[in-house]
């Protein structure tokens, strides 16, 4: 049994003694140079501590808050799902809340003239198992139809979709995937469409159908030994929130289903309103033809990711043999609490009105930021729906990037603790992905502790 300590600092000892922690150089937690805050409870868009002092929640822990910590519809309904049915093995058994969020996901997802609708929904525990889920399928539906040339995938440059080593394979930031690279299979990587690098006189749309072309003359050359490519629509948001055009997935659709690609849609980041429709590809007026969804999928209580497919691709499992069965699985595929947390999710879409909200939390967040855009060291200021970034420069003329050793992220990241903001960058881009039920407080001080951020960030230089 154990013992609850007396204060944040009896946790944090037992912390350091016993947890490793995720996507961290330990040794900053041990000299202190990377603060590490014990949290007791959440409400709304706040974290607070065992003293009491409480964080405003910036970064949606890690992107997967979407109404608030401890939101009572979403805690409710799983508190009554504990009561009735906790877990149960999904090979050979059914349950109501994993058909009924099937249910909603198939009725929401994106559809598209053109484009066969979802019809089936695959489960898996998290967004990274989703994607190593949505490659196997791909290249087993191709190889049951006897499609055996088909065996290769194609990413875009500085693209991320996780951390399992499938999903690694297909992402393509040195930082995660060098060390490993050993152990990948080895993808195609087409240059990414985001305006980041445009050309004097280039426009975001500019870029992106000249990114488009790359994968035109990629996939003339080499489309019959391809097997699917992936996208993250809109943002890449681990690569630096880089965002890109609609019209480069309209182009990445057409090409694909031209060379009988599968186009894979990496929602799990951008999906359930973050970009400011329900799904990022609305936006483009397509539909891929698998479909990843995870973080917000269960408003941040629980993990779950889901897999959509079209009818024709679970067809091309249907057999005697074994051998042909998609036999993917997960222990707690499906499991009850985390999908009746997903419904309750789902259910405040249906009650209530949230992208029009966010809309207009989304403008106010642009307003907001307006005044860092003019900062010596800000080279950009870009935002699609609820997801804002500011890259960091040394230079804003030639977007030279910032010594290293000026570790510009992590002194704005301890500034804005020690304010009471949680602030994470990645590298040197600070973002802004707030819960949605953030408020006109929250949002002033992001802003206001963002500015004193940036300049502690660029101190000294």
């Amino acid at each position: 049994m154990s013992t609850s300590p007396a204060s944040g600092a009896d946790w944090l000892r037992r912390d350091l003694d016993v947890l490793w922690h995720p996507c961290t150089q330990m040794r900053e937690h041990q000299h202190g140079l990377l603060p590490l805050v014990p949290i007791e409870r959440g409400e709304g868009a706040w974290l607070y501590d065992f003293e009491g002092r409480r964080y405003l929640d910036a970064v949606s822990s890690w992107w997967t808050n979407l109404f608030g910590h401890a939101e009572p519809r979403i805690g409710a309904a799983i508190a009554r799902q504990a009561q009735q049915l906790e877990q149960v093995i999904l090979a050979g058994f059914g349950h109501a809340p994993a058909i009924e969020l099937a249910e909603a996901l198939l009725r929401l997802s994106p559809r598209a003239e053109g484009t066969p609708p979802f019809t089936k929904v695959f489960y898996a525990d998290n967004g990274s198992a989703g994607v190593e889920v949505a490659l196997k399928m791909s290249f087993h539906s191709h190889r049951n139809r006897g499609d055996t040339r088909r065996t290769r995938f194609i990413a875009l440059s500085n693209s991320y979709h996780g951390e399992t080593l499938g999903a690694l394979a297909v992402s393509d930031i040195p930082l995660y995937r060098r060390v490993y690279a050993p152990l990948l299979i080895t993808p195609v990587f087409t240059p990414s469409p985001d305006a980041w690098d445009a050309q004097p006189g280039e426009s975001a749309k500019d870029c992106a159908e000249r990114a488009a072309q790359s994968l035109d003359a990629l996939l003339q050359r080499e489309g019959d030994t391809v097997s699917a490519m992936i996208i993250e629509p809109l943002v890449q948001c681990a690569g630096g929130m880089r965002m890109h055009h609609p019209h480069y997935l309209k182009r990445a659709r057409e090409l694909c289903s031209r060379h009988g690609v599968h186009l894979i849609a990496d929602e799990i980041a951008v999906g359930f309103g973050r970009t400011g429709t329900l799904f990022a590809c609305e936006q483009a007026g397509i539909a891929p033809d698998l479909m990843c969804v995870s973080k917000g999928l269960t408003g941040g209580f629980l993990p779950l990711a889901a897999v959509l497919a079209p009818q024709h691709v679970y067809d091309d499992f249907l057999d005697d043999s074994r051998e042909r069965a998609f036999l993917h699985s997960h222990s707690y595929t499906g499991n009850p609490l985390a999908c009746a947390a997903a419904r309750a999710t789902l259910g405040i879409f249906d009650s209530e009105p949230v992208l029009e909200r966010n809309r207009i939390t989304s403008a106010r967040m642009a307003a907001l930021a307006a005044p860092l855009a003019a900062h010596p060291n800000v080279a950009e200021v870009r935002q699609t729906g609820m997801i804002l970034a500011m890259e960091l420069v040394a230079d804003k003329a030639t977007r030279a990037p910032l010594p290293a050793n000026q570790r510009a992220g992590l002194r704005a990241y301890r500034h804005a603790m020690e304010q009471g903001v949680v602030l994470r960058p990645l590298g040197d881009v600070l973002y802004w992905m707030p819960p949605y039920c953030i408020d006109e407080e929250g949002l002033d001080q992001l802003a206001r502790v963002t500015a004193s951020a940036l300049a502690k960030a660029v101190e000294g230089l």
